[in-house]
């Protein structure tokens, strides 16, 4: 970008953090460099010769580097540049996509994409995957929101194959979670006459692969190897399960996705679930896809606070499927609030005082407040899990010691007191459910955060014989295909972390129970869908009940979690996604039973098994 005969007055390139420009001025330029940095809103001056500019700011204000005074002697890093050159041509895209007055802003039409696609290509497309692929081939760069279960990995490989055809597009990097490779190497093998040479990246990857597979945990150690394997050829950068790195610079994953970015031609994500948090996550997913313009367009159009304006104005960068258009049998969806015995009452109550006042004073130790709110979960459903703890297969932000109690304290002569024998009615409530749906020969797939929860349901409900996929599952495979194909097997126990991506249900379960949920919108909204996807039998009644505790933490995360749906609904423009912010309530099938029914319920039960 400079003529090498003439020393750099000003060099620009990348700071150590991914997000960030550093500005070096050559002796002499200091008070220049100063100058120019105070047009900069982010701008942090390290030294007099040394600037920091986040990338997406001096993208968006690039006219702003022509008031260097000496403009043929600035040198630029070669991968900043190309990022600057593409994103200005990405500026000009986005802006004529976002012109309502624009002639062009569908240039690609679902009726070529078999064109496009050519002879190689074998695998059958619905309309609305044609026109999910048109309308991706029409960006620069792409974001398909479409909802599990709508083929979002076919979708993502027809674009890639079109772009191979008429763009010279030669690699394909895919970073999703370990659940998805199956998916991919399927697709690969059953859309293209002529499969990618695709591989999941291991310790001794195939120079010649066309495709790697990675996943978020490995990629950010793996950063290096695949920048230079994506720069070495014209190559598509796809996130799958984009959502991960919702985090953005502030995240691992959101840190190695960004640092890859500029180093692909093309750039893609796919995700259901694109803001299951709220703005932030949607500014940090569009901000990976188009650097520079991507987030300023997301803050712009929600500035308002109209979020069905905001959806109109975005929604030409990115395509999605409805649950409306899968053309599915509907789901009903009800919470079913439980009260707590007056012992179990009284362990909450001690538990939130003790708490209340370590987090008015943490309220910026995330951690810390973490693990409140796990302990607050597990009291919420069974006061006997605080003196257990989590085990080491939870996912590492669930996990917490067993809580410890100081003596000569209420919470501590309560939890000495709890009675071992006296059930959550939580528990009691799973019982009832998967009993009745046992009675009518329907299979019933029960989501709990904690493992020990898991662990009691299974010996509650041994009658029914129930299959267990946690994190420590050795025989996760085994597990499932019990469940889909054993008729005595009426019951699938698992959280939501192991289980919530990357599988199929909807053949053999059309019932599902929510012991207890978290403040993870996106978690939610996946694990639902693994029993209400495309390919459901029409006609198919599909029930979800979300249980929940009176008075206690899972009404908060109840509200949090309609505050989120609410918003992603109307941010995608998607009345199933509004709906579920809305849950009808519904009387809990065991509030008039007593201790004793219960009791003779168990003993019904395990006579049936002697």
């Amino acid at each position: 970008m400079t003529n090498p005969a003439v020393s750099p007055s000003l060099t620009i390139g990348f700071s150590d953090s991914v997000t960030r420009a550093r500005l070096l001025a050559a002796p002499g330029f200091e008070d220049d460099l100063r100058g120019l940095g105070l047009r900069f809103r982010s701008s942090i001056q390290r030294s007099a010769g040394v600037i920091d500019i986040e990338v997406d700011d001096l993208l968006v204000n690039l006219l702003t580097l022509a008031s260097w005074p000496h403009p043929q002697s600035v040198a630029w890093d070669p991968q900043l540049a190309a990022v600057a050159t593409d994103s200005t041509a990405d500026a000009a895209s986005v802006a004529q996509r976002l012109d309502p007055a624009s002639e062009v802003a569908g240039p690609v039409q679902a009726s070529a994409v078999a064109d496009l696609l050519g002879p190689g290509w074998k695998g059958d497309l619905t309309p609305f995957q044609r026109r999910d692929v048109a309308r991706l081939l029409s960006l620069r760069h792409g974001a398909n929101f479409s909802v599990p279960g709508a083929g979002k990995t076919r979708v993502g490989l027809a674009v890639f194959h079109a772009l191979r055809r008429t763009q010279g597009m030669e690699r394909l990097l895919i970073v999703g979670p370990k659940s998805c490779y199956e998916s991919w190497l399927y697709e690969n093998s059953t859309c293209l006459d002529q499969p990618l040479r695709m591989e999941v990246l291991g310790g001794n990857p195939d120079p010649a692969a066309d495709a790697f597979i990675v996943n978020y945990e490995r990629l950010d150690k793996s950063v290096n190897q695949l920048g230079a394997w994506l720069t070495a050829r014209p190559s598509t950068l796809l996130l799958d399960e984009a959502h991960r790195m919702k985090l953005g610079a502030d995240g691992t994953y959101g840190s190695a996705c960004l640092a890859l970015g500029p180093r692909a031609r093309h750039r893609l994500i796919l995700t259901g679930t694109p803001a299951p948090n709220g703005v932030k996550d949607l500014e940090n997913l569009f901000g990976f896809v188009w650097p520079g313009h991507g987030r300023q367009k997301v803050v712009q159009a929600v500035a308002g606070g109209d979020l069905a304006k905001a959806s109109q104005v975005l929604r030409p960068l990115f395509t999605r499927t409805t649950k409306n258009e899968l053309g599915l049998p509907p789901v009903t969806t009800r919470l079913r609030t439980v009260a707590m015995p007056p012992l179990h009452q009284e362990v909450y109550d001690a538990l939130a005082g003790t708490f209340s006042a370590r987090a008015a004073g943490s309220e910026g130790d995330f951690a810390a407040l973490g693990k409140i709110i796990v302990y607050m979960l597990m009291a919420a459903t069974s006061p006997a899990l605080l003196s257990v703890g989590t085990t080491r297969h939870e996912p590492l932000a669930y996990q917490v010691p067993p809580l410890q109690v100081p003596q000569e304290t209420p919470l501590y002569d309560l939890m000495h007191d709890l009675p071992s024998y006296e059930l959550s009615p939580k528990y009691r409530e799973v019982l009832a459910l998967v009993a009745a749906n046992a009675a009518m020969g329907r299979k019933t797939l029960v989501w709990s955060t904690f493992i020990r929860s898991l662990n009691t349901l299974e010996r509650m409900l041994a009658t029914f014989q129930p299959a267990v996929v946690h994190g420590g599952t050795a025989d996760r495979e085994q597990q499932i295909d019990r469940f889909r194909n054993d008729s005595d097997c009426m019951v699938l126990l698992s959280n939501p972390a192991t289980l919530g991506e990357g599988i199929s249900l909807h053949h053999d379960c059309h019932d599902a129970v929510y012991v207890d949920r978290d403040f993870a919108a996106g978690r939610f909204l996946q694990s639902l869908d693994r029993i209400h996807r495309l390919g459901l039998a029409p006609g198919t009644e599909t029930r979800v009940t979300v249980l929940a505790t009176e008075g206690t933490i899972d009404e908060v995360v109840a509200q949090r979690l309609s505050d989120k749906l609410q918003f992603m609904g109307r941010i995608l423009d998607d009345p199933a996604v509004h709906e579920l912010a809305d849950l009808e309530e519904e009387p809990s099938v065991v509030e008039n039973l007593d201790e004793r029914d219960i009791r003779a319920l168990l003993e019904h039960l395990r006579d049936r098994t002697a």
